[in-house]
């Protein structure tokens, strides 16, 4: 980049860094120390820091509590997240935080280690995340505005399972995860049909690519339907959940997203947030992805960001891909205009005060088996709230039982006088219940 004291971001842009070199899965894991190395050296070698308008803040930890708001943890916060997790969440909270007190236009969040696959209840580590660090920041977002409309947009080659079951029953929080094909990667799910509960039906949006998906198609899917869905839903706030494995030199994936493809995507979409997820060929891809990111935030022109290694010949869409792509667009199409008219028996069956549905969650870094079956009451005056049982081990002669009440913050006095009173219940019942209650910022195991 020239002359970078020159130039002026047209948005106000905060960077919170958050590398964590003191933190790694181990040495040769790719969830490493120098997952974030370069791509901090990148962005002082390329002077964006010394432009008008980009700053950098640092990060906070995240408290007890703030966690508890997303993620019920077995048996203990402390037990399942070290400082360093904790600092990733209070990253993303910081780059919230600067963003709705307008003391920036945007705000990225370059954190590690990444949160998207941590689901409501956990029992430790799956997928390289302890605790989910991207939904604490918004229920931290919505403790303060708690009428705040949502959207994520995923982008992580690996499906953002913990982030869509957390707001799964969610009316107010749009989802909308694009990721390389679950029956080709970990965590092996993300598909059209998984569209949200009856709460929240088809507020849960999924985009399965085919591997080898490269620009092209990543953003004709943008243009043909996340930005449209968008601006039907028309949210407070937008984030990109910036997982950066789809790059073509990525080492665990099979995708062939450039840097300038980042960087386009992230133009369009306009974030006000984007937090950072995966990405692991971190030499190669982070450095010019976030440097890419960074100039798009900031309104300035990346077309210049280029890997040593870019031949955009050689990443030419496939047309049998591209029609695989187009057509799973056209669905997702019917299924987003025909929303408000689905007869949500057809998809649920006959549900009447609640809907139940089980669970099997592999955790692949810790080696646990959770089954979990979820209860949500079904009401037309609020979102519900949801009932849990748990249960997790290494083998089935070893394992943890919890059952657990989560209360949202928006909640009718019924529906919150009947979760207290279960809660009550099942701790006469069960030596281990936990309280997550939103509306009240409570949060109790027994």
């Amino acid at each position: 980049m020239r002359n970078p004291k020159k130039l002026k971001a047209k948005n106000k842009v905060g960077l919170i860094f958050f590398p964590a070199f003191d933190w790694e899965i181990s040495p040769t894991h790719p969830e490493r120390k120098e997952r974030l190395l370069y791509t901090r050296d990148q962005v002082f070698e390329e002077g964006l820091l010394d432009i008008e308008g980009i700053v950098e803040y640092n990060p906070e930890i995240a408290t007890n509590q703030e966690i508890q708001r997303a993620n019920i943890c077995v048996p203990d916060v402390d037990s399942v997240a070290s400082e360093p997790h904790k600092i990733s969440a209070g990253g993303a909270i910081k780059a919230a935080d600067l963003v709705l007190e307008k003391k920036v236009d945007k705000a990225f969040a370059l954190v590690r280690p990444p949160g998207h696959h941590a689901h409501r209840v956990v029992h430790g580590a799956r997928g390289f995340c302890n605790i989910n660090n991207e939904a604490i920041m918004v229920e931290s977002i919505r403790n303060k505005y708690p009428n705040k409309k949502i959207a994520f947009v995923d982008t992580d080659a690996h499906h953002a399972d913990g982030t869509q079951e957390i707001f799964y029953h969610d009316p107010n929080v749009l989802h909308i995860s694009l990721h390389q094909d679950g029956r080709t990667l970990f965590p092996g799910t993300g598909f059209v049909d998984e569209l949200g509960g009856p709460t929240a039906y088809a507020k849960t949006l999924n985009i399965p690519l085919p591997p080898g998906c490269s620009d092209q198609g990543l953003l004709y899917v943008l243009n043909e339907f996340v930005l449209p869905v968008l601006n039907d839903f028309q949210p407070d706030l937008i984030i990109n959940a910036a997982g950066q494995d789809n790059h073509y030199s990525d080492p665990l994936t099979n995708m062939n997203i450039s840097a300038k493809g980042y960087a386009k995507m992230n133009d369009l979409l306009d974030p006000d947030l984007a937090v950072l997820q995966g990405g692991y060929s971190i030499e190669s891809a982070l450095p010019y992805i976030n440097v890419g990111l960074i100039l798009a935030m900031a309104g300035l022109d990346y077309s210049s960001v280029e890997e040593p290694d870019y031949e955009p010949e050689l990443l030419k869409e496939d047309q049998s891909l591209m029609a695989e792509i187009k057509e799973t667009v056209a669905q997702l199409k019917k299924i987003w205009e025909n929303r408000n008219s689905r007869d949500l028996k057809e998809v649920y069956g006959d549900f009447s005060k609640f809907y139940s549905r089980d669970k099997s969650i592999f955790y692949d870094t810790a080696g646990i088996n959770e089954n979990q079956t979820e209860k949500v009451k079904v009401c037309d005056q609020c979102q519900g709230y949801l009932i849990i049982n748990s249960k997790a081990g290494r083998s089935r002669f070893s394992s943890n039982q919890i059952r657990a009440v989560s209360i949202p913050k928006l909640v009718c006095d019924q529906c919150y006088q009947e979760a207290r009173a279960k809660f009550e219940e099942l701790k006469k019942e069960d030596e281990h219940v936990y309280l997550q209650d939103l509306k009240a910022d409570e949060y109790l195991n027994n």
